[in-house]
């Protein structure tokens, strides 16, 4: 696009300010600025800030009709581990893995910035016996899984495929790319591990006029985990401008999608049941969900708004509300806790583009460094000047037509990694004590006996979710270690 064309366009949005040092730059830094402003859709970043804006308006405005409140309806919910369904879902989600019809989407966009490493936070050891990465871990539960998937289906080794697609983050992509190569993938096919890219959007000022970061440079932030869906349409790389993430799962006939982010030590990928579980009730999205652990805790909450599925955050629900409890059986009827773990058939996440213009995004009012206009000196606010505009990857369940919800265990499934080492909740320590405290039951399930104080970790290569280990019933274990293949438990025994 001539400068021309692209200074009436950006004037026409009412963003001319952004060529204000034009005069001023040099050739590569007219081409760094006009490469930025040509690859965005500026006419977007306006609807999105009005969306925005006037959806905060209408929420803040004592009247506002946001649709009451209210727990799940009967039906759209069941629990895992409580009926004999769940061999049933299992084998579903085991035939979909064998038939190649099931993918994986990663949310590992994040550096480990609170726990104190500027590392993708999937590079990090949460301190176990095999000081194994994040990413090592999901990478070898797919590896476990796709040999489970053959045996389930008499299939030839290496035949099942799970494809896995690994959502960064600018400051995060090389690093990943680098870690995942580094160490061969973890064993997977690096065909089979596609690293894509979330979008950003400009940070905008108060009244929705782009930033400058620098004369020659639009200050952006990531759009959310909810960019998830944006990402899928994108190109996957600057060279193949047709393939993208939707284009892959087109090509492989992947008709099931498994999403999570990566902080959860805990996280079953490809999890069958809930894979079966989703497909059984024909749903187009599905949400696994764990159960709050008392009535005030700061978690949001799958419910429904109005008569659509939502999930509702802790501060938009009543005290009443947060304390009602089932009169059956003592739960509480506001139990849903969101953890950002999700199924959906690719056919939804096509459509998702046909109503993306509905979804508001959610403003963070922010202290953005930036350019003065006026003087062309770089200013560092003390207070809020500006915005980051995100959307959540929950913001799609009130378009969806068929919703269904599949509470697990916590401490089966759940243990995120949040904070810094030490905290005492959510972080290293929390992680490793949760994922050892599992391996344990592995053990003590399958017969055996582990002495108090012994820690035994098990790799997801021997076992997914305490399946393989018949062969230790009746045995006791008395040292500590990780174990790699299932015949060196026995050393430890």
């Amino acid at each position: 696009m001539s400068i021309d064309h692209l200074r009436k366009r950006y004037e026409a949005a009412g963003q001319s300010h952004l060529f204000k040092f034009w005069s001023q730059l040099s050739a590569v830094e007219r081409a760094s600025l006009t490469a930025q402003l040509d690859a965005l859709d500026i006419e977007r970043v306006n609807r999105i800030y009005n969306k925005a804006i006037s959806s905060e308006r209408e929420a803040a405005q004592p009247n506002a009709q946001l649709g009451s409140i209210e727990p799940l309806p009967k039906g759209a919910s069941d629990t895992a581990g409580v009926s004999n369904k769940d061999e049933e879902w299992r084998n579903i989600g085991l035939d979909a893995i064998a038939r190649g019809e099931v993918g994986v989407l990663l949310m590992a966009g994040g550096q480990g910035t609170r726990l104190g490493s500027s590392a993708p936070k999937g590079c990090y050891d949460i301190g176990l016996p095999s000081h194994k990465s994040l990413f090592q871990y999901q990478a070898e539960r797919i590896a476990r899984l796709q040999t489970i998937a053959e045996q389930h289906a008499k299939k030839a080794s290496g035949s099942v495929v799970i494809p896995w697609y690994v959502m960064t983050s600018g400051p995060t992509r090389r690093e990943t790319e680098d870690f995942f190569l580094k160490n061969s993938y973890f064993g997977l096919a690096p065909d089979n591990v596609i690293v894509f890219e979330q979008g950003t959007l400009p940070c905008l000022t108060m009244d929705g006029k782009v930033i400058l970061d620098s004369p020659y440079r639009v200050a952006v932030a990531p759009d959310g985990n909810g960019g998830l869906y944006a990402a899928t349409r994108s190109p996957l790389s600057t060279e193949n401008k047709s393939r993208s993430v939707l284009s892959d799962l087109a090509d492989r006939k992947i008709l099931y999608v498994h999403a999570y982010c990566v902080d959860n030590c805990l996280v079953r990928v490809a999890d069958p049941v809930f894979l079966g579980y989703s497909i059984q009730k024909q749903a187009d999205c599905a949400a696994k969900v764990v159960p709050k652990t008392h009535p005030t805790e700061s978690v949001g909450v799958v419910a429904c708004r109005g008569s659509k599925f939502s999930v509702v955050e802790y501060s938009e629900i009543t005290s009443e509300q947060a304390e009602r409890r089932e009169p059956e059986t003592g739960e509480l009827t506001f139990r849903a806790g969101n953890i950002a773990n999700h199924f959906y058939t690719t056919a939804y996440l096509n459509q998702v583009e046909s109503f993306e213009d509905e979804l508001a995004f959610h403003i963070a009012r922010k202290k953005i460094p930036h350019i003065d206009l006026k003087t062309g000196e770089q200013v560092k606010p003390a207070k809020p000047n500006g915005m980051k505009l995100e959307m959540f990857v929950f913001d799609v369940f009130p378009f969806t037509e068929r919703f269904a919800v599949l509470e697990v265990a916590r401490n089966e499934e759940f243990s995120p990694l949040k904070n810094a080492p030490g905290t005492g909740s959510d972080d290293p320590q929390t992680s490793r004590r949760d994922l050892i405290a599992q391996h344990r039951r592995f053990l003590e399930r399958a017969g055996a006996i582990v002495e108090d104080g012994v820690e035994i970790e098990i790799s997801p290569l021997v076992s997914y979710a305490g399946e393989g280990l018949d062969s230790i019933k009746g045995k006791t274990f008395t040292r500590s270690g990780f174990v790699e293949r299932v015949e060196e438990l026995d050393v430890l025994a």
